[in-house]
């Protein structure tokens, strides 16, 4: 019987969780413990400077909560900062492009230390010690890693190569003397993110937001024109939601609030509730058809109506309503488009996240996403440890639900889920990608609830997506299926990655017996103890 499980984009990060269960440890110190070895291995997709949100559910203690931890807009941001900068919309929806790039690359939370000492029963001190051990002692750069460096521009932002080569204190960590980032293979080494780590587990969390981490922090941002002040530090908290929920079929969905991603997956799964999906067939052309629609209306909503509550009046009720649903239903069954108003139509997704999932035999779970949004490319002298940029998601353009303010979250469609059977949880599931994760959350919750499929079956289907009034298709769609689509007026694009639209990682709960599912995109595994 297997008493526990975790999954995870990264293997170390996945054996990290699992030694910390069998060294007694619970779901959350797994999971903060795997994460932050993710921060050292997979240093683009999430950070220490990141963001993210964390599911927790433990029954026996009566918890269930999510803790947020979004990046908020500096107090020296301004709505119309940079309005007269705009390019156009990236073309994936996710973001602006600015001339110059300067919400992309350049100086413009450890919510972790807050859930192991809610929920957990190890301190982060010890927690840190894998990541200190891999930092220190180095990991193999694994083929995802050297894809992402490597990306060249996609949906109108620049190369990621910039990333970790523009920045001279950035350069010298991942590049190579002849020029070059490490090779698939070689040995990366990070001293300084060493040192950084051993100083928080010595004077714990606070040192990040007001001792001595902060203020080398805000005299680097000082020093090179950043936004970012030591009174932003000293005010950023993880703050703790309760879940919002859903219903499907009589499963219950519980997932995360707004900014976060959790109402487009609601209301996406009402209005699928009206259609036999079953006697469609899974990834059939009437079955990515209404699909898509369902996608394309929950994508209209968000960026019409969705935003940080403290700054937007969000309707999370009507939205997620099943009366909207109904009426949504209505309008796909009589055939009707919807349209996406974007500037640019479709795009390769941008991978900069990463997500992990814990389960154990008693029910027990946890799952978070967390990431750099878009990493700025800019890593302190001696720190180790590249910020955030999630300055470039928000809108330039004043007035609107995602524009830029002060002290401003900026929505994001992570929406890490766990849907129950009864009064247990079935499916633990989340994954990055972007405007992408909700999409591809989605597909999997459906290949497991509608179509019966394990963990692993769910995250390996095919998948599909509609951000924009284009169905993207990945290369395993059949293209009979596309030509029916294109025949029914539809726009499509084929993506050549047979594994496409987030990287959705998940374990599934059946009758006390666990098993998970890895996104082979990734290159992550699912293990069990």
């Amino acid at each position: 019987m297997t008493h526990g499980m975790v999954s995870a984009p990264q293997p170390e990060a996945a054996e990290a969780g699992i030694d910390i269960l069998r060294a007694g440890g619970n779901v959350v110190d797994a999971a903060i413990g795997a994460a932050l070895v993710q921060t050292v291995v997979d240093p683009q997709m999430c950070g220490i400077a990141g963001m993210g949100c964390l599911h927790v559910y433990l029954p026996k203690r009566g918890v269930h909560t999510t803790l947020d931890f979004h990046a908020r807009a500096p107090a020296a941001a301004r709505p119309d900062m940079w309005s007269d900068l705009i390019e156009r919309e990236a073309d994936d929806g996710w973001g602006f492009i600015l001339q110059g790039r300067v919400n992309e690359i350049g100086y413009q939370s450890i919510a972790f230390d807050t859930a192991l000492s809610r929920w957990g029963t190890r301190s982060l001190g010890e927690m840190l010690a894998p990541a200190i051990d891999y930092a220190e002692h180095g990991f193999l750069v694994r083929p995802h890693v050297s894809e992402f460096w490597h990306g060249p521009p996609k949906a109108g932002r620049a190369g990621n190569i910039g990333i970790i080569s523009r920045h001279p204190v950035t350069r010298r960590i991942y590049i190579r003397s002849n020029g070059h980032p490490c090779a698939v293979g070689e040995v990366l080494r990070n001293q300084e993110m060493a040192h950084t780590y051993r100083r928080i587990a010595e004077h714990g969390a606070e040192d990040f937001y007001s001792g001595d981490i902060a203020g080398r922090i805000a005299l680097d941002m000082a020093q090179h024109a950043g936004l970012l002040t030591l009174d932003d530090l000293e005010t950023c908290r993880a703050e703790e939601n309760s879940p919002l929920w859903g219903s499907f079929r009589g499963y219950r969905i519980a997932t995360n609030n707004p900014p976060g991603g959790g109402i487009q997956l609601i209301e996406m799964l009402n209005i699928l509730e009206h259609f036999d999906l079953r006697a469609m067939g899974c990834n059939s052309p009437e079955y990515i058809r209404v699909v898509s629609e369902a996608m394309k209306i929950a994508t209209v909503d968000k960026d019409r109506k969705v935003g940080d509550p403290r700054f937007v009046d969000v309707p999370v009720a009507a939205l997620t309503s099943k009366e909207y649903a109904a009426a949504c239903a209505e309008q796909i069954r009589r055939g009707e488009k919807t349209r996406v108003a974007r500037l640019n139509m479709g795009g390769s997704e941008s991978k900069h996240t990463t997500h992990i999932c814990v389960v154990d035999h008693d029910g027990n779970a946890v799952t978070m996403t967390h990431t750099l949004g878009q990493p700025s490319g800019v890593v302190t002298e001696g720190l180790g440890f590249m910020y955030n940029g999630a300055m470039s998601v928000f809108d330039p353009r004043p007035g609107h639900a995602g524009s830029l303010e002060p002290g401003k979250a900026r929505f994001s469609a992570l929406s890490p889920t766990i849907v129950f059977a009864g009064d247990k949880p079935f499916l633990v599931l989340g994954a990055p990608g972007a405007t992408y994760i909700t999409m591809g959350n989605l597909q999997v919750m459906l290949n497991v609830m509608e179509f019966g499929m394990d963990a692993q079956q769910a995250v390996c289907a095919p998948r599909f997506a509609a951000v924009s009034d284009t169905i993207e298709l990945s290369n395993r769609i059949l293209r009979a299926t596309e030509r029916a689509l294109q025949a029914e007026g539809y726009a499509t694009s084929r993506h050549a990655q047979s594994f496409e639209f987030a990287r959705v990682h998940a374990i599934r709960c059946v009758d006390g017996k666990l098993d998970g599912g890895a996104d082979p995109a990734s290159g992550g595994m699912a293990v069990g103890t």
